[in-house]
């Protein structure tokens, strides 16, 4: 296991796993947790045995908000680029595009756009409250799984602050327009049962179990697909959300072509030809 600053990371067989770690403040987001979490992602990029990101917190919640410290601490002169978070964001700067798929990096600027590049899927395994930040976080994961206890709101409204970090933008494309002022105006909480109901989670899984079930899905994406399919189609859907129908068939017809020259495409017919488990290189 590695250490880092308010956070964990380890590698479980083919998964990185991390986990925000200051379960005693419901794990609220910190300057350094945002660095932390920043290298954490790097290694998982690098390190080519991992091929599943998941990303959960410490205790019975996932992310309380933006630490109550920080938020008192802003001043209402300056801008965004001027706070002790920004300033932690852009300290230390990594390259994170795949090179496979379409470039996504024009469309996705901001605080977390850069998890849209990384090739390899993120889950954001919500065991427990998700509030603010760190709902606008788990928003720019590929997926989300929920604990049942687990709950859901906004919080910006009740704040007197607004939709930050592009959350106007992500949420009503997840869960519709409707649904997205109505989580944004009230900042009322939402149970995991209504947040699988409106699209806010892809499923949610039984408390006593949670990860576990999280661990096994994450499993399977490593050790039955191909990481080179995972990664190209994460950048044709993020991507096609600014392309029109022809441009997006375009895509998948030219990476179509590329897929049959690599060697899982050879290991995919064979594995199944064969009747055996996929061994899958990613290349």
């Amino acid at each position: 296991m590695s250490e880092y600053e308010d956070l964990l990371y380890e590698v479980k067989g083919r998964i990185g796993l991390l986990t925000l770690n200051r379960p005693d403040k419901l794990n609220a987001w910190t300057a350094a947790m945002e660095k932390s979490l920043k290298h954490a992602l790097a290694a998982a990029v690098k390190d080519d045995a991992v091929r599943v990101i998941v990303v959960t917190g410490a205790g019975r919640g996932f992310c309380a908000g933006a630490d109550m410290n920080l938020l008192q601490s802003i001043k209402p002169t300056g801008n965004w680029e001027d706070r002790e978070l920004a300033k932690a964001a852009r300290e230390e700067t990594f390259d994170f595009r795949s090179g496979l798929g379409p470039d996504v990096t024009p469309h996705y600027g901001g605080r977390f756009g850069y998890l849209m590049q990384i090739k390899k899927p993120i889950i954001a395994a919500i065991n427990g409250p998700a509030a603010g930040l760190g709902l606008v976080f788990a928003l720019y994961a590929d997926m989300r799984f929920a604990a049942s206890d687990a709950k859901f709101t906004t919080a910006f409204a009740q704040r007197g602050l607004i939709a930050e970090h592009g959350i106007s933008w992500m949420l009503p494309r997840l869960v519709g327009p409707a649904h997205a002022l109505d989580l944004l105006l009230s900042a009322r909480k939402v149970t995991a049962a209504d947040a699988e109901r409106m699209g806010l989670v892809n499923k949610v899984f039984e408390q006593a179990n949670f990860m576990g079930a999280v661990m096994d899905y994450a499993k399977t994406l490593a050790d039955t697909v191909s990481p080179r399919s995972m990664g190209v189609m994460k950048a044709q859907v993020w991507k096609a959300l600014f392309q029109d129908f022809n441009e997006a068939l375009a895509v998948g017809d030219a990476e179509m072509q590329k897929s049959f020259a690599t060697a899982d495409f050879k290991e995919g017919v064979a594995h199944f030809v064969e009747k055996r488990a996929a061994n899958f290189t990613g290349k």
